[in-house]
Order: structure tokens, then sequence, then C-alpha cells
């Protein structure tokens, strides 16, 4: 089956003389879809249709990021800093500003595990000074050698 450089169907063809249309024509023979009962053949300019189809994928590709930038995970540790802890408390209420979600989390290493009650201090801490941007959506729960607290915009 072989379709024109406008869209219309031009029928069942051998291959040899779809080559020869698509030489005419100045353009190049495409093979759409091979499987099924009868393949599919275009007559395109392929360098066009190249250049259209990665400029798809990159629409898709930012789309997706886009997607992905909903939630927005800090990192925090037990030990942290009161200037790290500051810098960290600034960048993450600019994003919920933005209207995006803030996951906190803690990971403890070491020994720190047997005292989960000095990650769960800085992590409401933390909420504490997102609340006047966002509120909180999931509480702080312990899962393994992590805890970890999910904040919401207002």
């Amino acid at each position: 089956m072989v379709i024109g450089p406008n869209g219309e169907k031009l029928g069942i063809k051998s291959k040899q003389d779809a080559l020869t249309l698509a030489g005419y024509a100045g353009l190049d023979l495409v093979l759409m879809s091979a499987n099924g009962p009868t393949p599919v053949c275009k007559v395109i300019d392929y360098n066009k249709f190249k250049y259209e189809k990665l400029k798809k994928e990159k629409e898709q590709k930012k789309k997706q990021r886009e997607q992905n930038l909903d939630l927005k995970e800090y990192r925090l540790s037990v030990t942290i800093d009161k200037h790290d802890f500051e810098t960290k408390l600034r960048n993450a209420s600019s994003y919920l500003e933005k209207g995006h979600k803030i996951k906190v989390s803690i990971r403890f290493k070491g020994r720190q595990i047997a005292h989960p009650e000095l990650g769960k201090e800085v992590i409401e801490k933390f909420a504490e000074g997102l609340s006047e941007h966002g509120s909180i959506s999931e509480e702080a729960k312990l899962e393994g050698r992590s805890i970890s607290l999910v904040v919401a915009p207002k």
C-alpha cells in the first residue's frame, strides 16, 4: 500500500513502482508499517520526517519533566548546621510558592537510628518553617533507616 505526499492513497503497488513514483516526486519512500496483511509505505521527505519526529520526542520529554517537577525532595541530616538548614528552608519555601509539593527526608547513618526522635525534631522544625507557605499532607513516618514528610502548597 502506497500513500502519496499529500496523504492520498495511491493503492497497492510493487516495490519498484513505488520507488519510481518517489523518484519522480523527488522524495523518499519510507516504510511506515511492515506488520499487517499489506505493508504501508509513504512518499515523503525523509529528513523532514526525522526532524518532526525528533521535535515530537523532545516535546514529550519536556512535558514529562514538567510533570516530574511536582515533587521535590530535600534531604536533611540529624546533625544539620543552622545555616544549611535555613538555606534549604528558603529554597523549599520558594519551591512551594511555585505550587509544587516538597518531600523532606532524613536518612539515619550508623548509630543515629537509635535516636529517631532527633530526626523527627529536625523534620518538624523544617515543616514549621514552611507552615506559612504550605501544609503537611503526609505526616512524618519512619521507613527503614529514613524518616520522611510531605508538604503541599496552600
